[in-house]
C-alpha cells in the first residue's frame, strides 16, 4: 500500500501546474491560450517574462526531487517509480485537463534526485547535462534542441557509468517521453519554423 501511495502521490504532485498557477493568480493570465499554449517554463518565460520561467522551472524541477524524497523515507523501494509518476503527472496533469507540460525541468529534479538518494555521481549523472543543456542552447538557439539533446546526453553517461541499470532505463524512458513530447517542435524544426531565442548571442 505504501508502494502505491507514494507513486499517486507523486503522479497528484506532478499534476500541479505551477506556470498556469503563477499566470493566473499574478497576472490574471491563461497561458495555454498565449504562445505556444504549452504549461511548461519556456511558454511561461514567453508569455510572462523570464524570471517566471526561471521560478516555473524551479518548482517544475522540486517536483521530481520532492516525489523523491518522500519516496526515500516512506517507500525506498520505489523511489525511481515516484520520479517517473511525478514527470507523467506533468505532462499529462490531472488538474489540467491532462494536458501540460514537456517534463524538461521535471526531468532534471528527477536526476537531482538520482545522485542525491542513489549513485551520487553528482557531474555525469546531473551537472554535466545541464552543461550541455547550455551549449546545445548557445549553438542552435533553440530549447526544444537543447532539451531532447542534453537529456539524450544523461541517458549515455547513465549506461556508461553504469551505477544502476535501472536508474539507466528510467532516464531513457523519460528522454523517450520528452522526445514524444517534442513531437511538434521536431516538425517545426524540419521545416525550419521552430522559435529561436535570441538573448543568448
Amino acid at each position: 500500500m505504501k508502494y502505491i501511495f507514494v507513486i499517486l502521490c507523486s503522479y497528484l504532485f506532478g499534476s500541479i501546474p505551477w506556470a498556469l498557477v503563477i499566470g493566473k493568480v499574478f497576472f490574471h493570465k491563461d497561458i495555454r491560450e498565449e504562445g505556444s499554449g504549452n504549461l511548461g517554463a519556456s511558454n511561461a518565460g514567453r508569455v510572462l517574462g523570464k524570471p517566471v520561467a526561471i521560478i516555473v522551472t524551479i518548482l517544475d524541477a522540486l517536483k521530481a526531487f520532492f516525489s523523491m524524497l518522500i519516496a526515500h523515507y516512506v517507500a525506498p523501494e520505489a523511489i525511481l517509480f515516484a520520479g517517473v509518476a511525478c514527470c507523467i503527472g506533468h505532462c499529462f496533469p490531472i488538474f489540467a485537463k491532462f494536458k501540460g507540460g514537456k517534463a524538461v525541468a521535471t526531468t532534471y529534479g528527477f536526476l537531482l534526485g538520482v545522485v542525491v538518494f542513489i549513485t551520487g555521481q553528482w557531474f555525469w549523472q546531473f551537472l554535466f547535462p545541464i552543461i550541455c543543456f547550455f551549449i546545445f542552447l548557445y549553438m542552435s538557439k533553440m530549447v526544444s534542441v537543447a532539451s531532447i539533446m542534453s537529456i539524450f546526453v544523461a541517458v549515455v553517461t547513465g549506461f556508461f557509468i553504469n551505477v544502476d541499470l535501472r536508474v539507466s532505463l528510467a532516464v531513457l524512458l523519460l528522454w523517450l517521453l520528452i522526445t514524444y513530447r517534442h513531437r511538434d517542435n521536431i516538425n517545426r524544426i524540419k521545416q525550419g519554423k521552430e522559435n529561436k531565442i535570441k538573448w543568448m548571442g
